[in-house]
């Protein structure tokens, strides 16, 4: 039998929270959430750390109090949210499979939005040589045990990669007890947020290697000690300069991956860049009613605008669902010289659009530039501009009007 919903939102984190809340407040009535975790709130219910909401509530709160404000919201709404609930699949046409110890349901959404989250790269990914033995954790992985388990996960540890998480649980494991040797970053720069150096590395005196990577890993039963060296410009280690960390754990923060592979089986177009779907303004994918937001989209460094994609995903699909008809971006957007990617990747240019982005590399007083051919749409300057800070633009559509094409770069 299959189940008829207005909207089937897939997961319960800050994205899907939000989506469902504001589709509610728009007056979609027959709304699902599925979660996976026994508990709605996604990653934030282990990030006991503070500094969610400045943007969004304007105080500094700690991830459950952040999603504790959704959660709250959405059950005063009371929104259906089926927790302990895998999605299996979703088809072209909005059937969304479930399965969960109730059995398997199939769902007729009028439309869809993914907010699944993203998950984390492991060491097969990255391929470390070395032996196989207990003591390597992703961070995602160390914070959950430490956080909500109770469990600590060793007591001399390496860090590779300085991503905001990894940087994050190098200051609360030595909060905890525990050596924290050093942070190893393979780019010659952080790729997290410098509060966060600052605050759980400077201030704890814990050094940052930058150009190095871990070459190897020794022991059998548990990890006895990592071997790190430095790498040239190509990422390849360089001879001769081997540092050997005797100690119990290695944590890998070493990137992100949204989680996509139901919309694969849907037929959802990927960008090759930021491994979420190709959307539109309104976050629609390249199947009509099926839209995404949050970390399934792109990986985000502040949860405050996860929520904001959430909304506009929302109102989007609230459109879809009461007028069945999808508009028309015909404007590719082009991530030019300097920008790693821009989304979203296409337009309509007849409404107001908060294009968020990357830069390839990091860099002082520059200026990002909106064109169309050599029409120069926009410009803002940045004092600074870093990798691991999400830039967001928003052009009005008076800027935007009788655009062939348009395409973002770092001016010279």
């Amino acid at each position: 039998m299959i189940i008829n919903k207005d909207l089937v939102i897939v997961g319960a984190g800050p994205a899907g929270l939000a989506a469902a809340i504001e589709a509610k407040k728009n007056g979609i009535e027959d709304i699902l959430v599925v979660e996976r975790e026994p508990v709605a709130g996604g990653i934030l219910n282990q990030c006991i750390h503070d500094g969610f909401g400045i943007v969004k509530f304007n105080e500094a709160l700690t991830g459950p109090e952040y999603a504790r404000k959704y959660i709250d919201e959405a059950e005063k709404l009371q929104i259906d949210i089926v927790t302990n609930t895998m999605v299996q699949d979703i088809s072209s046409n909005r059937e969304v499979t479930t399965i969960s110890p109730n059995g398997i349901k199939t769902y007729k959404a009028g439309a869809v939005i993914l907010a699944m989250g993203c998950r984390e790269r492991t060491r097969g990914a990255i391929c470390i040589p070395g032996t196989r033995p207990a003591g390597v954790f992703t961070a995602g992985v160390a914070q959950n045990l430490v956080n909500i388990r109770n469990i600590m996960v060793g007591k001399k540890v390496v860090i590779l990669g300085s991503g905001d998480i990894g940087l994050i649980m190098a200051r609360r494991l030595t909060l905890e007890g525990a050596e924290v040797l050093a942070v190893v970053e393979k780019l010659p720069y952080s790729s997290g947020l410098q509060r966060n150096i600052t605050q759980c590395l400077e201030d704890f005196n814990i050094p940052l290697l930058l150009s190095h990577t871990v070459t190897n890993i020794e022991g059998h039963e548990r990890v006895k000690s990592v071997t790190v060296a430095k790498v040239n410009e190509k990422g390849a280690p360089i001879r001769g300069t081997s540092i050997r960390f005797d100690c119990d754990t290695l944590i890998l923060s070493v990137g992100l991956i949204p989680e996509n592979e139901v919309a694969l089986n849907a037929g959802i177009i990927l960008d090759n860049v930021t491994g979420g779907a190709s959307v539109d303004e309104n976050l629609q994918t390249n199947i009509p009613g099926i839209f995404a937001c949050g970390n399934v989209l792109q990986v985000h460094d502040l949860v405050d605008y996860v929520s904001a994609e959430g909304e506009l995903a929302a109102k989007s699909a609230v459109s879809y669902i009461r007028n069945s008809k999808p508009i028309e971006s015909e404007v590719m957007v082009k991530a030019g010289k300097g920008i790693r990617y821009v989304l979203p990747q296409t337009i309509s240019a007849d409404k107001d659009i908060t294009f968020s982005m990357r830069v390839n590399n990091p860099s002082k007083r520059k200026t990002i530039v909106f064109k169309d051919g050599e029409k120069r749409l926009k410009k803002k300057f940045f004092m600074a501009l870093n990798p691991a800070e999400m830039v967001r633009i928003e052009l009005k559509s008076h800027e935007l009007k009788d655009i062939s094409g348009l395409e973002v770069c770092i001016d010279e």
